[in-house]
């Protein structure tokens, strides 16, 4: 029986949460204390235990120096990026360089991967599974935003490898959506997928057919758009009001920058509940003389509303591109499905509802969406007797760098996949041994305004003249979006070694050696 137990996990920015089909209908595992949400949050103990979920952001406070969260913003990025960058400013934990450009946190003297990091958080949504069904859970499907590269695809998938799971499949989370509201029932509609996560926006064109297909028409998003961006308007907003008060900037103190970001996040979900919120934060830092100063503001839902309509707008943007991808209008879409816990604000409800002339969906919890509509595919994935049929595309085109900075796409935007292309290059001088070819997702004809995926090397075809030798190089995108690459002699047949180098990929090596580590670390945890 345990072989055949597949669960489906959403891997969350700010939380993750773990699904599964128990007689024949999806539903959320709760943990022994009846929570169904956790938070991704890995704090790391001075006794060398590890505390993972809601009892771990409960640390990010008292132990914040070595409490990491939101890792999915920097998961398979490179370490000089925007988004990096901006982490090491607000993030009160340590991010350092790693091995190949990578991203690395550092922790009680030792450096993690981002992707280790992630695979704490999976581990605690298997252990869920586990104790909820009372067998081994190894199996899973894992989703990530729609607009994820191939580099963080590929991290993620690394951090299931690492907590010991088999990834069945790594799919969009606007997908997993369509397939929770269980809109295979309902054929021929497109329906529009808004998700709104903590870090991360996208949205998704559904095109639902005959027999329960699902076909992705086209998926557009911004990776630096998300909940958290509500909170720090707020959090801008209160250390506005405490700085005018007390001549004191809270934004400067990484204890006092914490506080303030729990009670920004709490406020938002008053103001969106409540239509107001009371900010009261006892003591939230000292004065001069040491006398505790207390954070007191209110926050109503009109100047809320005021501060973020920009960031909704920009959401619109996305949506634009989207339908425009899809040849569709706004009032072309059948139903609008609302994902991520900021999509509960009624600015955010009420401007989707405008934006496409119809009521989003609301019967199932946009928590919850997604870890249900991966279980749902994580079970259809161990049944011969599916129901559904799902189509997914490739959210970024597939590029080469060539001559002069510039790029050359493979694979457009939005195929279909699995896809595969395959281009002929010949030699450029006598005697030429290897080929190396630098391979780039993006929508710019510009190599600096694209990601780079990695450098392939060929060897072992036949020497000759400038020219004289051709190569056919075979570009494919899996069904977890993910790319790979082989090469052959046209001349001969004979295949070619290949070796891709991930911009901040962990090598075999790694992710054993992290396997074993997060092993130990959970050893340490039960032995505490």
């Amino acid at each position: 029986m345990s072989d055949e137990i597949a669960v489906g996990i959403d891997l969350g920015t700010s939380n993750s949460c773990v699904s599964m089909v128990l007689d024949g209908m999806a539903q959320i595992v709760p943990n022994e204390w009846g929570e169904r949400i956790h938070a991704s949050v890995v704090s790391f103990l001075e006794d060398g235990s590890v505390l993972v979920g809601n009892e771990a952001k409960r640390n990010i406070i008292t132990n914040s120096e070595f409490t990491v969260y939101s890792t999915k913003r920097l998961i398979g990025r490179y370490f000089f990026s925007d988004e990096v960058k901006k982490a090491q400013a607000v993030m009160p934990y340590e991010i350092v360089e790693g091995p190949n450009n990578g991203v690395r946190v550092k922790a009680r003297g030792q450096e993690y991967a981002v992707s280790e990091v992630s695979a704490l958080v999976l581990k605690e949504m298997k252990a869920v599974a586990e104790r909820y069904v009372g067998v081994e859970v190894k199996k899973a499907v894992v989703t990530v935003p729609a607009f994820f590269n191939d580099n963080q695809r590929q991290a993620t998938k690394d951090a299931g490898r690492i907590a010991g799971l088999d990834v069945l499949r790594i799919i969009n989370e606007p997908t997993a959506a369509a397939l929770a509201y269980g809109l295979g029932g309902v054929e021929n509609q497109r329906a529009a997928i808004y998700d709104l996560g903590g870090g991360t926006f996208d949205v998704s064109i559904l095109e639902i057919g005959d027999e329960g297909v699902f076909e992705v028409l086209s998926t557009a998003g911004d990776t630096y758009l998300g909940g958290d961006d509500f909170d720090d308007r707020i959090m801008n907003y209160l250390a506005d009001i405490f700085q005018e008060q007390y001549n004191l900037d809270l934004r400067q103190n990484k204890y006092c920058l914490q506080v303030l970001k729990e009670a920004s996040e709490q406020a938002k979900i008053d103001v969106g509940r409540y239509g107001k919120a009371e900010v009261y934060v006892e003591g939230i830092c000292q004065a001069e003389d040491g006398q505790a100063l207390d954070l007191v503001a209110t926050l109503d839902e009109e100047t809320f509303n005021g501060m973020v309509m920009d960031l909704v707008q920009r959401t619109f943007k996305v949506c634009d591109e989207a339908l425009q991808a899809a040849r569709l209008t706004a009032n072309e879409i059948d139903a609008v499905v609302l994902v991520g816990g900021p999509t509960r604000l009624p600015v955010v409800s009420t401007s989707v509802g405008h934006y496409f002339q119809t009521e989003p969906l609301s019967n199932v919890d946009p928590d919850e969406v997604v870890a249900l509509g991966a279980a749902v595919q994580a079970d259809a994935l161990c049944r011969a007797d599916a129901e559904h049929f799902l189509l997914d595309v490739t959210p970024l085109t597939l590029r080469i760098a060539t001559v002069g900075g510039y790029t050359e796409p493979i694979i457009d935007k939005n195929s279909p996949i699995p896809v595969e292309r395959t281009r002929s290059f010949t030699t450029s001088r006598d005697g030429q041994d290897k080929v190396r070819i630098k391979v780039m997702q993006g929508e710019s004809s510009r190599e600096e305004e694209c990601e780079m995926l990695g450098q392939f090397e060929f060897s072992g075809f036949r020497i000759g003249y400038r020219g004289e030798v051709t190569i056919e190089v075979t570009f494919e995108i899996d069904t977890n979006g993910i790319v790979n690459v082989t090469a052959a002699d046209a001349e001969t047949g004979q295949r070619t070694t290949t070796r891709l180098t991930l911009s901040s990929g962990l090598s075999e090596e790694d992710i054993e050696e992290s396997r074993k580590r997060t092993e130990e670390t959970e050893l340490a945890s039960r032995a505490a």
